[in-house]
């Protein structure tokens, strides 16, 4: 059933409730992950009151360290698969809950899906009680081992539905499936973000990504492991890059009504991103080919078309930039150090003044 709030949305041109006020409540659930975690800093530098909800499964305390003394900060450990017991007043959700790297969300299959079904839900359903207009962080992997090149979001994707990688893989899509619900119903203002590999600082040694693996291996004086050939490709986005879609797509006032793909559409094998880490590490360490894992996509770049005319968004930092800026921080929190963000040169700044 349709609601009066859910309706109302709709008839305001798509500015809707969040739009009305200048400083917003918002809800970042999965907040003290990688992606979550710069988002939580770049909302509270724009002047907003940020509640950040995160199990702790994969993210981390010590991402939110720098975040805790804002009086417009909370914290709240909680897992999205179970219902939101404490009333909560917001203007905007962003979902980012949910384990994102194989060795991650494959230790628990059942709770990833969970996760990505049931949690989604709650937040879906949060959003229709409040009026909270929501962003859902989908993935590329909702195109599984695709065989459209570049991939564009009217691609309906090669996806396994038995395989070990399918319990986010299609969690995913069927977390898109009840947000798009959820639009078509008028119960809510949600749009849908499909990820594409990024990367940076706060990303965890141990997450099993490729940059991480690959500059940790690097700075350690270990042997990069890549996998297969190293012939597959994959594009890469910096995450103040990333970050920023995610905002342009809550404050976009007219809901896009369809997944807009957010990444780095410059394609790269994985055999010369270990190049590229050795030549900026010094390394001398040598590479080496593993089996390639079960269902892993061979190519994966992103068609941004979309992102750009709706949002006005593309990609800033270069790769060689980026990966600078991550080895850094990698490097001093190898030493023990509490790394500091870096500040890439000839970047624009993105935090606003504070608003109200």
């Amino acid at each position: 059933m349709r609601t009066d709030r859910g309706s109302r949305w709709r008839q305001d041109d798509g500015g809707g409730p969040a739009a009305a006020k200048p400083m917003r409540r918002v809800l970042v659930a999965g907040g003290a992950g990688f992606l979550g975690s710069h988002l939580c800093a770049l909302l509270l530098a724009r002047g907003h009151r940020v509640t950040c909800v995160d199990n702790l499964q994969t993210g981390l305390a010590a991402n939110l360290h720098t975040l805790m003394d804002n009086e417009r900060f909370r914290f709240i450990r909680h897992d999205i698969c179970q219902p939101f017991e404490t009333p909560l007043a917001v203007d905007e959700i962003y979902n980012l809950a949910c384990p994102a790297s194989p060795p991650q969300y494959q230790a628990d299959p059942v709770h990833t899906m969970l996760t990505n079904v049931v949690g989604t839900n709650h937040l879906l359903a949060l959003a229709a009680r409040t009026g909270a207009r929501m962003v859902q962080a989908s993935t590329s992997e909702v195109y599984g081992d695709p065989e459209q090149h570049p991939q564009q979001e009217d691609y309906r994707g090669h996806v396994s539905s038995i395989g070990p990688r399918a319990c986010y893989d299609e969690g995913k899509r069927a977390a898109e499936s009840l947000c798009f619900d959820y639009l078509r119903l008028g119960r809510a203002d949600v749009r849908v973000a499909r990820i594409f590999n990024t990367y940076g600082p706060r990303m965890r040694a141990d997450d099993g990504r490729i940059v991480s693996n690959l500059i940790c291996q690097a700075l350690a004086g270990e042997t990069l492991t890549i996998y297969g050939s190293g012939e597959q490709t994959r594009s890469f986005c910096y995450v103040s890059d990333l970050i920023r879609g995610l905002v342009a797509l809550m404050e976009v006032k007219v809901n896009p009504g369809l997944p807009v793909n957010l990444g780095n559409p410059v394609e790269r094998s994985i055999r010369q991103i270990a190049s590229l880490v050795l030549d900026l590490t010094g390394s001398s360490s040598r590479v080496e080919g593993r089996p390639l894992p079960v269902d892993d996509p061979r190519r994966r770049c992103p068609d941004i078309a979309r992102a750009s005319a709706l949002l006005g968004w593309q990609p800033e930092v270069s790769l060689e930039e980026g990966l600078v800026a991550t080895i850094t921080w990698f490097a001093a929190q190898r030493a023990g150090a509490i790394p500091e963000m870096p500040t890439l040169p000839g970047r624009r700044q993105h935090a606003q003044r504070p608003v109200g």
